[in-house]
């Protein structure tokens, strides 16, 4: 049904993108551009926290009012956060460079920012690096490779995703790029993604599917429980697949949905699985509950607790653990009825059974925690509900990486 494709953000008909080194950081690639040569139906869930970041009231400005946009700015290393009115002037005076060179209306264009909390951009360095990206442009594999690449921060990979399926005999494009690695446990709607299709979908579809998807994908993980001020997940849509416009909830936006939750749930993972000085994913998956939000709070509660991920980075199967963090997350459960057990490549073990310690080899337990992706498994015996979270295991890399965040 889904044909993987290359391109990530450039995948879908009519999208291009690429990314450079300015000068914000060091050394490092540090802005980006993606641009549709077609107006698009534009999306976006963003952070609750209630410090917003400049670039994140910008864009919910243009989402919830106008529903349109044809571009996305991005900068990394500074985040445009806590800089008052000159730090809106400056997503203003960013969009306004880049529709001037793209022929559009300054309220087309997207901004977004990721990096150090309270520091001014060098407004210098962003305006040449603007005029340097709309010459750039392009649609190949390596122009979405240089986008992906200059929205990082302490990521310590790019992550880009794509591809295709059918709507009634046209070839639909879904691709992406994001980024993520700590303060890292959304509540939207730094986690960061730019998604882009060439899908003909009406705005408010479009808006509404995002918003439902990101319930159960960017809001299921959890590195270090800090919610971002620049959380943001922005969706474009130029129609230029041709398909007939979907207007309404049919067949043909049901399967726009599972498309969104497969990209999305990828990009979920690679954040979580790319903490910062992490060794391990994790995935808490609880099945038999009442309800999917019952389901949903029990496993965030157990990839979000600090003694949980220590207890991956040793390897240790203090299954204690998992059950403690389920029992405060607010969900009432009869302890006495929960099945636990750790599950990677190497195998499955039960740990837990009716609420007391299972009959298990401790060497076993050790090894299946020791693989880079290890799933705990809460069988509630409670309905026939599930959901899964994801997160990673807290080293001391995590310690030291944030320590030093604002020397490098």
């Amino acid at each position: 049904m889904f044909q993987k494709q290359e391109g990530g953000v450039v995948a879908a008909k009519g999208f291009y993108a690429t990314g450079l080194h300015a000068g914000i950081k060091k050394v490092k690639k540090d802005m980006a551009l993606i641009y549709s040569d077609a107006p698009c139906a534009a999306a976006g869930t963003f952070t609750t926290n209630i410090v917003k970041a400049a670039p994140v009231k910008w864009d919910m400005a243009i989402v919830h009012e106008r529903r349109k946009a044809q571009a996305i700015v991005i900068n990394s290393g500074i985040a445009n956060t806590c800089t008052g009115a000159q730090g809106m002037e400056y997503c203003r005076q960013m969009a306004e460079k880049t529709a001037g060179l793209l022929a559009l209306q300054e309220e087309d264009v997207l901004v977004a920012s990721t990096g150090i909390i309270g520091r001014q951009l060098p407004m210098d360095k962003v305006t040449a690096g603007i005029e340097h990206m709309v010459s750039m442009l392009g649609n190949t594999l390596e122009d979405g490779t240089l986008a992906s690449e200059a929205i990082l921060t302490t990521d310590t990979y790019p992550k880009t995703m794509a591809f295709s399926f059918e709507i009634e005999g046209k070839t639909v494009t879904l691709g992406g790029i994001s980024k993520g690695s700590g303060m890292v446990h959304p509540n939207m709607c730094t986690v960061l993604s730019f998604l882009t299709t060439d899908l003909n979908i009406s705005a408010e579809l479009l808006q509404e599917a995002l918003l439902e998807d990101v319930k159960v994908t960017y809001n299921m993980i959890s590195v270090d429980g800090d919610t971002s001020t620049n959380d943001s997940v922005l969706l474009l849509a130029n129609g230029k697949a041709g398909n007939r416009k979907i207007t309404e909830k049919n067949a043909d936006y049901e399967l726009f949905c599972k498309a969104l939750n497969k990209i999305n749930v990828y990009f979920s993972k690679r954040i979580a699985g790319d903490g910062e000085g992490s060794t391990s994913l994790l995935e808490a998956k609880v099945v038999g509950a009442k309800s999917k939000e019952e389901a949903s709070v029990l496993a965030r509660s157990m990839v979000s607790s600090i003694l949980t991920k220590t207890a991956i980075t040793g390897r240790d199967a203090n299954w204690g653990r998992f059950l403690c963090a389920m029992g405060y997350s607010g969900i009432v459960f009869e302890p006495e009825n929960v099945d636990l057990y750790f599950a990677s490549k190497v195998g499955k073990v039960q740990v837990v059974s009716q609420g007391m310690a299972a009959e298990y080899s401790e060497e076993e337990a050790t090894q299946i925690l020791s693989a880079g992706e290890v799933s705990v498994i809460a069988d509630m015996h409670m309905g026939e509900s599930s959901a899964a979270a994801w997160g990673c295991d807290l080293t001391h890399e995590f310690v030291k990486i944030n320590a030093e965040y604002r020397k490098k």
